[in-house]
């Protein structure tokens, strides 16, 4: 088999299926936003650090963020352009990120509420579109091909590199097979049968440093990443977590694969 006849949309949503991934409804992200809006946010968090250290700004005016959350690209760069768009499906997320721009003194910022899946046709065409930590959508042919259109002269997003959000010796303890979720390397073939020439990078993440110093506390965090438990993974972990030093349990390494290309040859920019 040649790799045009590869259909990676078709295996990036085979192994969501297999991953058992499920759309979190807004309400979910809407109960997160507070805490991802202290969580995240910081102009010294090295993730969005070495983010806005890729993004290119030349010759550009307006953003469109798409999955915006509490606004940390948009507003990050807000300073910097004439008018950012941050578009979330999470209320929460926006009525945030209209706090924040109200705290910062952010003037030149809309935002409107659209999910990936939604018609786009109503929303302004800006210079750059971002989509950060956002990515782990159902369809991503559509979604690139949308974000793609969106953009004037670039796009930058960002996809998982580790195909898993907990260590898989958890997943075992509760008696779940292993799941692995789809990396960036099926989105970087999805933007290579578009006919796009994505270029990629990578963004160095840490451990994220769950509190784990009490079993509720972890539990919390298992429940965040696997969903609803039984009381039966629930006894399961409990016998684990008591023969465990709870500072020794770590998340995987959280890197990105940064995929970002231009809309508009260089030659032919205004």
């Amino acid at each position: 088999m040649l790799i045009d006849e590869i259909d990676f949309s078709a295996l990036y949503q085979q192994q969501l299926r297999l991953a058992h991934r499920s759309e979190k409804k807004p309400e979910h992200w809407d109960a997160k936003a507070e805490k991802m809006a202290a969580n995240c946010t910081s102009p010294t968090d090295s993730y969005l650090q070495q983010l806005l250290q890729k993004i290119d700004l030349r010759g550009a005016e307006t953003l469109f963020d798409m999955g915006c959350g509490p606004g940390t690209v948009a507003l990050a760069l807000a300073n910097r352009l004439s008018h950012v768009y941050g578009i979330d499906y999470s209320q929460g997320m926006l009525d945030v990120s209209a706090r924040r721009a109200d705290e910062l003194g952010t003037i030149n910022a809309t935002w409107v509420k659209r999910a990936w899946e939604d018609a786009w046709d109503d929303l302004p065409q800006c210079d750059i579109a971002v989509a950060s930590r956002s990515t782990l959508v159902a369809d991503m042919h559509q979604a690139m091909s949308k974000l793609n259109r969106q953009a004037k002269r670039r796009v930058y997003t960002t996809h998982l590199v580790n195909p898993t959000f907990m260590s898989p010796v958890i997943q075992r303890v509760m008696g779940r097979e292993v799941v692995e979720l789809p990396t960036y390397i099926y989105a970087l073939n999805v933007l290579y049968q578009l006919g796009i020439r994505a270029r990629v990078d990578f963004i160095n993440g840490h451990s994220q440093r769950h509190d784990n110093s009490t079993f509720a506390l972890f539990l919390d965090n298992v429940i965040w990443t696997h969903g609803e438990l039984t009381e039966d993974e629930r006894l399961c972990l409990r016998d684990w977590y008591q023969q465990q030093d709870p500072s020794a349990i770590a998340s995987p390494s959280r890197d990105w694969a940064l995929l970002y290309w231009d809309t508009v040859p260089p030659g032919e920019r205004g």
